[in-house]
């Protein structure tokens, strides 16, 4: 009985815990100097996205969320990683320091202020959140600062393999914020976002290639190279 009791606060207390990882892996991405760096942290992110969504599988007893951490753990951690280099090349994933209009200090000062700032927005939320409130009181805001973390990775870098990267880290925010609030998820939800996350690195993978072939660089800023003559 005693056991039974701890259960929920136990994994509580490990869902915490890797909610707390999954936000340092979004921090990583930001902070990593390199392409390569950041498909790392990327792939650190997914995992902990999926292990969140093993344990509120356990938690809410769900074999919907048991889907998605199946689906989330085999999709990004592994296929969209791979989609990318074969279809980037690792003349472009291993290349030298990224282009960005802010220094990495200052972009980690901003991310900490996003952050700060997706708490109060998820504040009045958790207020009505009733009986998960504990659950949502964790992935919620940790789920928008990694939103809002990608969109500002995605504004600042100025090359198209770190701009992917944000936009795939931005849908892993919602995805995280996501499995908190709605736990049972009909399945082909499920696996349309694990498609549309394969299709946005698949599509985005052959673009940059094709840029990298024609410009000889990824810099978005270098396409205006490619209107016609």
């Amino acid at each position: 009985m005693i056991a039974q009791s701890m259960t929920p606060t136990l994994l509580t207390q490990l869902n915490a815990l890797t909610g707390g990882l999954f936000l340092l892996s979004t921090f990583g991405v930001i902070a990593m100097r390199q392409v390569l760096g950041c498909l790392k942290m990327f792939i650190l992110q997914s995992l902990f996205l999926a292990s969140s969504a093993l344990l509120l599988s356990y938690y809410h007893s769900s074999l919907h969320l048991l889907a998605v951490a199946a689906i989330t753990l085999v999709v990004k951690p592994l296929l969209i990683p791979y989609l990318l280099r074969r279809t980037v090349g690792d003349k472009v994933t291993s290349r030298r320091e990224i282009s960005q209009v802010l220094n990495i200090p200052t972009s980690l000062l901003i991310a900490a202020g996003l952050t700060i700032f997706a708490y109060f927005i998820a504040k009045p939320l958790i207020a009505y959140s009733g009986a998960g409130g504990i659950i949502i009181g964790v992935n919620l805001p940790i789920g928008i600062s990694a939103l809002l973390l990608g969109a500002y990775a995605l504004t600042v870098r100025r090359e198209a393999v770190p701009q992917t990267i944000g936009i795939l880290s931005m849908e892993n925010g919602a995805f995280f914020a996501g499995i908190s609030i709605a736990s049972n998820l009909p399945f082909i939800a499920e696996l349309s976002a694990a498609f549309d996350a394969l299709i946005i690195a698949l599509v985005m993978g052959i673009l940059i290639r094709k840029i990298h072939e024609r410009v000889g660089s990824t810099s978005v800023g270098e396409m205006k190279t490619l209107r016609e003559v």
